[in-house]
């Protein structure tokens, strides 16, 4: 299978020579080309029964990389079921508008913070309008930022329990079957709050208006378009609701962790081209075959890097940390749902990931009986990056 490393390792160092890259990108590509190699180290495995060794070698560990993502997204998983709420779950989408994506690209913690914090504000701030539901809400927020086309596409998905915690904190308010919040409401709500913020941003001078965009230096121009962007409709969408708790957990593994592009997308490589399959979402929905330069490819993948330590999916309203042993409990009371032990565990990577996911990677997968044991590190080829490491 090819792989993402696989188009980095063979055009990466060139791609590095023709572009001035960020040091965050620079990271995730380094990181992605030496996952699983000699060059981060490893371990020998030895089976107890037959002798048959198998080395293993090390993550890398970064968010970006396609192997990476299965036991911290099986973990993230695991927690998040301990505030499963027994309600109707809604999945409600937010969308900025194609003339934004340019400035989002050079100014990502800005404008996706933005993001962040007016689609929050429009949810909470409608559920507790009397006219919606008259609660205090909750939900979960990730971010995306690219189409299937590998392209720049931020958007929002929020995953919302279907009602909320009375302002007073003594009931449980359930939403209505159709959602509580009309769409056109929250669109245009959103849309005052981003614009309202970007403005604002500007104003303070946080965004930087370089290359294709830096005619928005100009105050006018940058004016006119904040006037065109107040006229449009922009998309907010709510999907139908999920069929139970359980699928929203089931939905959750799909989106979370999810990266650009998935290994299992890449069709082939052939010298300098890259094709992959992807979902054409304008012409109904049909699955074809795109092939593009290396460097395009990467290009593309690399515009979903994200700045240092920006956190991209966060937790809002009754299901924030600050209210999770609170009102998010009292929902909880108010709903007849069973507390969950907290429990504190040293278990290995390796038990861990068997009780997620039923796959036990300490059997021998020679005689399928016996028990591998560890029997020497391999230590890194060169000194990595701290964080890079994983047992």
């Amino acid at each position: 299978m090819i792989e993402v490393a696989d188009v980095f390792r063979k055009h990466g160092t060139s791609y590095r020579q023709a572009h001035k890259l960020p040091y965050p990108v620079h990271k995730a590509m380094g990181a992605i080309e030496s996952c699983r190699t000699a060059q981060l180290g490893g371990h020998v495995d030895e089976c107890n029964t037959c002798g048959h060794l198998k080395i293993s070698y090390n993550s890398c560990r970064n968010r970006h990389c396609p192997k990476c993502q299965g036991l911290a997204k099986e973990k993230w998983l695991d927690q998040r079921k301990k505030d499963l709420l027994p309600v109707q779950y809604f999945h409600v989408v937010f969308t900025i508008p194609d003339e934004l994506n340019p400035i989002a690209l050079r100014n990502k913690r800005e404008v996706y913070s933005i993001l962040l914090k007016a689609a929050s504000e429009t949810l909470l701030e409608l559920g507790k309008d009397p006219k919606h539901l008259g609660a205090q809400v909750g939900f979960t927020a990730i971010l995306h930022t690219w189409g299937q086309n590998l392209l720049d596409h931020p958007h929002l998905h929020c995953v919302v329990p279907g009602g909320g915690l009375s302002l007073d904190g003594d009931r449980w308010i359930p939403a209505k079957e159709d959602f509580f919040i009309p769409v056109k409401v929250m669109s245009r709500l959103f849309r005052g709050k981003f614009l309202d913020y970007i403005k604002k941003a500007y104003v303070d001078g946080d965004l930087n208006m370089v290359g294709t965009i830096q005619p928005l230096n100009n105050p006018q121009s940058f004016n006119d378009l904040l006037s065109k962007l107040y006229k449009k409709e922009w998309v907010v969408y709510c999907k139908p609701p999920f069929g139970s708790p359980e699928h929203v957990i089931e939905y959750l593994g799909r989106y979370t962790h999810r990266i650009a592009i998935s290994n299992n997308r890449i069709a082939n490589m052939d010298n300098d081209k890259v094709t992959f399959n992807w979902r054409d979402y304008s012409d109904d929905n049909k699955n074809k075959l795109m092939t593009l330069e290396a460097f395009e490819f990467i290009r593309r993948f690399l515009l979903h890097v994200l700045p240092d330590s920006f956190v991209k999916i966060r937790h809002f309203g009754i299901l924030s940390n600050c209210n999770r042993k609170t009102k998010l409990k009292k929902c909880q009371q108010l709903l007849s749902v069973e507390p969950c032990a907290e429990e504190k565990s040293n278990k290995s990577w390796e038990e861990l990931y068997f009780e997620l996911t039923g796959t036990d990677l300490r059997i021998c997968p020679c005689c399928e009986k016996g028990k591998m044991i560890r029997k020497e590190p391999l230590h890194p080829r060169q000194p990595p990056h701290p964080k890079r490491l994983t047992a």
